[in-house]
């Protein structure tokens, strides 16, 4: 499957999962949501990779980096994302995440040695500018309610988004110590989804909330969609693309992710963008084309093999 097409999917699928998390709020407690869709997905993947023949075990020179990869992304980020929504609005979260076009070169020079670029530097700056845009009257609404008397939960929630950000920064760059020990996706992905629900659980059982199964078929629906596509189908894509393109370009993604969503909007729930969001919108895509015509950032590793749904064999 061309880069370009695993782009285009990671984008399209993220780009309705903020809808899709919608149909979990209310009867469940966030972070037990955080579980479920990973616990399930998880499962997914093993069962996968099983039904292909491959083996479930992981050497552990791969799976000391998994496990920490797995934590960084599956399990911090998570908590720390959903915990913040409960102070800040959606959109300001979506734009501090913007800011991994800046977190991921800086962490692959530190880690990876790859060089950082003027292209990087500008087009991050114009990413972040035209999500900024995107999410102005939000973002307007919540500067206002804070001048009007708000208190220091949204500083907690400010920190606790940021720390969001850096964690999955981490857990990208991560993939590429993962990919240099194990070539096969499905099966780090399955593990590393297993160790973040994990932290995810020690989470829950430390600030004593309470495992609720939902009743509900727009719950169940919801948490389906997440599972299958929003994590098994566009965490394989966007690991590949890592692999391939590096993880300075392939978060992009999270920029073309609201538009999407935005768009969605449009279509779902009657939303009509000004001047003001439409400018962030093409400031956000101009962006993501602009770093995506620069050169892959080279690495001392040898090619892996490329992310595929490889036809079932049989068990040996």
């Amino acid at each position: 499957m061309s880069s370009p097409v695993l782009f285009a999917i990671a984008c399209l699928i993220w780009g309705s999962t903020f809808w899709a998390i919608t149909l979990q709020l209310g009867d469940v407690p966030p972070a037990v949501s955080v579980v479920y869709r990973f616990a399930l997905a998880s499962a997914v993947l093993f069962a996968w990779c099983k039904l292909r023949g491959d083996s479930l075990r992981l050497p552990w020179r791969a799976q000391r980096w998994t496990i920490v990869q797995g934590c960084a992304t599956f399990g911090l980020s998570y908590i720390c994302t959903y915990t913040s929504e409960q102070y800040l609005v959606s959109a300001l979260v979506a734009v501090l995440f913007a800011l991994m076009v800046f977190w991921n070169p800086i962490l692959n020079r530190m880690v990876l040695g790859t060089p950082l670029t003027l292209r990087t530097w500008v087009a991050g700056t114009v990413s972040v500018v035209g999500v900024i845009l995107l999410f102005s009257q939000s973002i307007g609404g919540a500067v206002r309610e804070i001048l009007a008397g708000g208190d220091g939960r949204f500083l907690l929630g400010l920190v606790l988004a940021l720390v969001a950000t850096v964690a999955s920064s981490v857990g990208n760059v991560l993939v590429v110590k993962v990919r240099e020990q194990e070539s096969n996706v499905l099966l780090t992905m399955a593990w590393g989804m297993l160790w973040g629900t994990l932290l995810v659980v020690l989470w829950i059982a430390a600030t004593g909330q309470s495992f609720v199964l939902p009743v509900s078929a727009r719950y169940w629906g919801g948490l389906l969609y997440l599972s299958l596509f929003g994590s098994v189908i566009a965490f394989a894509c966007y690991f590949t693309l890592i692999d391939r393109i590096g993880s300075g370009k392939a978060v992009y993604i999270g920029v073309v992710t609201p538009v999407i969503s935005v768009l969605l909007s449009m279509r779902l729930e009657n939303f009509r963008p000004g001047m003001i969001e439409c400018l962030g919108m093409l400031l956000c895509l101009a962006s993501v084309a602009w770093a995506l015509k620069a050169p892959a950032p080279t690495r001392a590793v040898a090619a892996e093999p490329e992310f595929e749904f490889e036809p079932l064999k049989k068990a040996s």
